[in-house]
C-alpha cells in the first residue's frame, strides 16, 4: 500500500477537524488516504463501514461525493453487548469495573435520544448535551472527552432548536481509566 517513497495524502476538510478530530490531529487523513487506494485497487461499486465509527463514515460520504467515486457508501448497524455497549475492540482493555461501569455510554444516548423523538421540535442542541453530561457524570469512572448533538452529515453542533426532519447524531467520546470508548445515536428520518 504504501511503496517507497510515497507521499501523498487525500484529505478532507471541515468535519475532519471536530469530535474525533480534534482528539486524533491527522488520523482521517490516513483514513481517507488509505481508503482513497483500496478503492481505486478494487474499483467496488459499494463500500460498508459501521455506524459506530459515524464521524468516520460521514467523512467517507463527503470524500466520496466530493471526489466523485460513483459508489455507494452503505452504513451497517452498531453491534452491541446486552448491557448496550458497543462491540469494541477496545473493550478488551477495561478492568472488571470500568466495563460494568460502560454501558452509561448507551444510557446516556439512549436517554437523549428517546427525548429527541418524543417531542423533536420543542428540543435543544444543549439541552441534550447536558443530559446526557449529567447522566455520565453519575458514574465516576467515566470521563468525558466529548458530548455532541450534531447535524449527521455536516458535524455542526446544534445548541439551539433542532429543525423539523433533521438527522441528528448524538455522540461521545468518554474515557474509563486508560480506554477512551465512543460512540452513537442516528436520529431522523
Amino acid at each position: 500500500m504504501y511503496p517507497a517513497g510515497f507521499d501523498a495524502r487525500v484529505e478532507v476538510g471541515g468535519i475532519t477537524g471536530v469530535l474525533e478530530g480534534l482528539a486524533r490531529p491527522g488520523h482521517f487523513a490516513g483514513v481517507t488516504t488509505v481508503v482513497t487506494k483500496l478503492l481505486h485497487a478494487v474499483g467496488p461499486s459499494r463500500v460498508y463501514f459501521g455506524q459506530k465509527d459515524a464521524q468516520q463514515v460521514a467523512v467517507i460520504r463527503k470524500m466520496v461525493r466530493d471526489l466523485d467515486f460513483g459508489l455507494e457508501v452503505v452504513v451497517c448497524p452498531t453491534y452491541r453487548e446486552a448491557d448496550g455497549l458497543a462491540m469494541s475492540s477496545r473493550n478488551v482493555y477495561l478492568s472488571k469495573k470500568e466495563r460494568a461501569a460502560a454501558p452509561v455510554l448507551f444510557r446516556a444516548l439512549s436517554q437523549a435520544a428517546q427525548q429527541l423523538q418524543a417531542a423533536p421540535q420543542t428540543q435543544i442542541g444543549q439541552e441534550l448535551r447536558t443530559l446526557m453530561q449529567e447522566i455520565i457524570s453519575q458514574e465516576e469512572l467515566a470521563h468525558i472527552d466529548y458530548v455532541s448533538v450534531t447535524d449527521a452529515a455536516t458535524l455542526q453542533e446544534y445548541s439551539g432548536p433542532i429543525p423539523a426532519g433533521a438527522n441528528v447524531l448524538l455522540s461521545l467520546a468518554v474515557r474509563f481509566g486508560a480506554t477512551r470508548l465512543i460512540d452513537n445515536i442516528l436520529i431522523g428520518p
